[in-house]
């Protein structure tokens, strides 16, 4: 004898046609809204790393920008200092004669030695006098058109060495040319 569940038989439920392709289309579209999501999400990432480039080159730009209004400016004064040094190294050679002017001539005596170094020429000036002499030094090159001026402490008959170690590394034919209130100028040519 059959049992009654063996007797019927097995059908699935069936689906409406219309609801399988409904549900389809609506998994499809929730598929394609969090695609959309993820895009616009990478999106501004991306716009957040592109802004904050931009930031930084806008403000490396103006750190140039203003590393170059301050080496320009420093370039002027550089520029008004050398014409400086250049009309006060316009001299006629009477004023460096000893016995024509009113001062006496400076008791400093300059001569010149190769830098134990190796780097150049070494001016070593000696102090003849018994006083301390503070001396403005104007160095230049002219034939690189270099020009630059250094103050010296010299002590009563002592001696300064300058070189390349104090700021000025001497060659053949570079004058240099020592000043103090109380007696003429020194003028001196590197042999």
């Amino acid at each position: 004898m059959e049992t009654p569940n063996q007797s019927l038989p097995k059908t699935s439920p069936r689906w409406p046609r219309s609801l399988l392709i409904s549900i389809g289309f609506n998994i499809v579209g929730i598929l394609l809204v969090c695609g959309l999501a993820l895009y616009a999400f990478m999106l501004n990432v991306d716009l957040g790393d592109a802004g904050r480039r931009v930031a930084k080159e806008v403000q490396a730009r103006q750190q140039i920008e203003r590393y170059l209004a301050e080496t320009r400016n420093r370039l002027d004064q550089s520029l008004q200092e050398v014409e400086q040094l250049k009309s006060q190294l316009e001299y006629k050679p009477s004023e460096f004669q000893t016995g024509l002017g009113t001062k006496p001539s400076m008791p400093v005596t300059a001569h010149f030695r190769s830098s134990f170094l190796g780097r150049g020429i070494v001016a070593v000036l000696e102090n003849t006098s018994d006083r301390h002499l503070t001396v403005v030094m104007n160095v230049r090159n002219p034939t690189l058109a270099r020009l630059r001026r250094f103050t010296l402490e010299i002590p009563p008959h002592g001696s300064e060495d300058f070189g390349h170690l104090e700021g000025w590394q001497f060659a053949s034919g570079d004058e240099l040319v020592l000043f103090h209130n109380d007696f003429n100028a020194l003028r001196v040519v590197v042999p």
